[in-house]
């Protein structure tokens, strides 16, 4: 097939807003603005070899913009503008001949329904084994996020509840519980097991340690540990809260960017948003390092965790590059679009 090759105007306007990495760690998927997917091969790129540091493979999967990716064991799925979620043989898109091999068509809001969209965009996605199946929770733009089971493409749950929409969703580690971010300034976690109201509500903007009334109340990132700790982030500035008491304790300062990713990773967090670079941030609220990276905005910060040996940090937003960290404390090299 052929490679798609942006023009040095596309390059310029090119946005990259998500990644994902594939089962066996060797492969980067990164979708953009144009609905492009693009493969690149980590193993090659981590070599001395700068040829390498282009996709194996482009393809467009959407005709507006991509906004998520996510990986199963089997395909890689990726959504944003249409209406649609569709799933690539990861065997397919390896072979350099990707093809959709299944697609879930998001339900249509009632008619009557007021200030309903025509087209539903998907914003985040996120999946979850649960009793040895596998379900995909889209977090939406008509302020939904809804359950499927990818086994059989059928709507499991919708959970409502956001009056604005949805920026990011996120699975708790060892729990059928997902957290979402939303424009409405509001976290809220819901348990997956019983579709209904969210079971705790955090509002950030709220409160004067992490309001910034002047950047909005939106949320754009939201994250979790394997214990009680959240962190959130967006207008508001990125704070830690604990889970039981509902408080932030810990609001760390970002004067200058509004948060778009944010994750936990070992004994840190890392976020990036407004600025260009991603930082590191100790629990109790000390700045670890910050990395300078060519995008101006960052949307997605990624780690490949599946092999030791292409363990790395990747940071990608506005513009047609894709920041390599070997090790985090500093970037490494760049991909190219």
């Amino acid at each position: 097939m052929a490679q798609i090759a942006l023009s040095k105007l596309e390059k310029i306007h090119c946005t990259i807003f998500s990644q994902c990495y594939s089962p066996c760690g060797k492969y980067l998927a990164v979708c953009n603005n144009y609905g492009h997917v693009s493969l690149f091969n980590m193993c090659n790129a981590l070599g001395p070899d700068r040829s390498n540091h282009v996709p194996t493979v482009s393809f467009t999967a959407c005709d507006g913009p991509l906004y998520s990716l996510v990986s199963t064991k089997i395909f890689l799925v990726c959504a944003g503008t249409g209406n649609q979620i569709n799933g690539y043989c990861w065997k397919d898109v390896l072979a350099k001949s990707p093809k959709v091999a299944w697609s879930i068509s998001l339900p249509s809001l009632p008619v009557s329904e007021p200030n309903s969209p025509s087209s539903v965009e998907v914003n985040s996605m996120v999946t979850s084994v649960q009793d040895d199946v596998t379900y995909l929770f889209a977090g939406c733009g008509n302020n939904l996020i809804y359950q499927f089971d990818l086994e059989s493409g059928s709507l499991v749950n919708k959970f409502n509840g956001h009056t604005d929409y949805i920026h990011c969703v996120h699975m708790r580690e060892n729990s059928q519980q997902c957290v979402s971010a939303s424009e409405d300034g509001s976290v809220r976690v819901w348990d997956t097991r019983v579709p209904g109201e969210a079971v705790q509500v955090i509002n950030p903007y709220k409160h004067d340690t992490c309001a910034r009334p002047g950047l909005g109340k939106w949320l754009g990132c939201v994250a979790t540990d394997d214990s009680d700790w959240l962190v959130c982030g967006g207008g508001p500035s990125l704070s830690l809260w604990h889970l039981r008491s509902l408080m932030p304790t810990t609001v760390f300062d970002t004067p200058n960017s509004c948060l778009h990713s944010v994750q936990f990773h070992e004994d840190t967090i890392i976020s990036g948003g407004s600025s260009a670079a991603i930082t590191h941030w100790f629990i109790g609220g000390s700045k670890k390092a910050e990395v300078e990276m060519h995008s101006t905005s960052i949307h997605s910060i990624c780690i490949n965790k599946q092999l030791e040996d292409t363990k790395v940090l990747s940071s990608a937003g506005t513009g047609p590059y894709i920041d390599v960290c070997t090790n985090f404390g500093y970037k490494a090299f760049s991909l190219e679009l």
